[in-house]
């Protein structure tokens, strides 16, 4: 019996985001950066997947992708904006190391029992305009998202789920927009490159605000299996 991908993809939000604070609670802001990598180097290889869902065609990965603000925001919430920063650069650094280093590896030539290579050059041989598309988007979005997320928190400090869906809503739609126009721009019309940005962005925005509820649980997580040294 297959399950429909609507079911799917609800189901996959709330794992991710069940373990994101799962992270957090047993590591603390060490678990937010151990989560920041995994989320943004498991995007990068979902979104070479293309899916049917709620009616529109999109890629993979913009579940996971937009954990990673919410773990920038629980980073700025519970441990100041430079503890996000930081968190973003990680991340940042994460993926071009991966990138590097996948672009060696798929160089090897395989042995002739081998079966995999094919699939993960397929994954990782990625054009030059994606890849320089992904980077651009992920650190301009991502410190456009930590300052946000500071200047509403001084404004409105007692509003979590204001700063919490301002920041990220607006930073969902600067990364859909570099993204799209570095890497697809010119090489597809323009209604196609319309198509991809709406579609993708209309899908974060729904992680963007169905992610409240475990802003607000983090945000009174206090106690950790692993506690940190002061």
């Amino acid at each position: 019996m297959s399950i429909s991908n609507e079911i799917i993809f609800i189901s996959e939000f709330l794992l991710i985001f069940s373990v994101l604070l799962l992270s957090y609670k047993l590591f603390g802001k060490t678990g937010i950066y151990v989560w920041i990598v995994l989320s943004t180097v498991l995007a990068n290889i979902q979104v070479t997947i293309t899916i049917g869902v709620f009616g529109m065609v999109a890629t993979l990965g913009n579940i996971i992708y937009g954990s990673s603000f919410l773990a920038t925001d629980i980073l700025s919430e519970k441990h100041g904006i430079r503890e996000a920063r930081k968190g973003v650069f990680i991340g940042f650094f994460a993926n071009l190391a991966t990138m590097a280093i996948m672009q060696l590896i798929i160089r090897y030539t395989p042995h002739g029992s081998d079966f995999m290579m094919g699939h993960v050059q397929q994954i990782f041989m990625l054009f030059p305009r994606v890849v320089a598309g992904s980077l651009a988007a992920f650190l301009c979005s991502q410190l456009h998202d930590t300052w946000a997320f500071d200047f509403w928190k001084r404004r409105f400090p007692r509003h979590l789920w204001l700063r919490n869906n301002a920041s990220t809503i607006v930073s969902q739609a600067l990364d859909t927009s570099i993204f799209v126009f570095i890497a697809f721009w010119g090489v597809f019309d323009t209604d196609i490159v319309l198509g991809i940005a709406f579609s993708t962005y209309i899908l974060k925005l729904i992680v963007a605000v169905c992610d409240t509820p475990f802003m607000y649980l983090a945000a009174r997580m206090n106690n950790f299996v692993f506690k940190e040294e002061q």
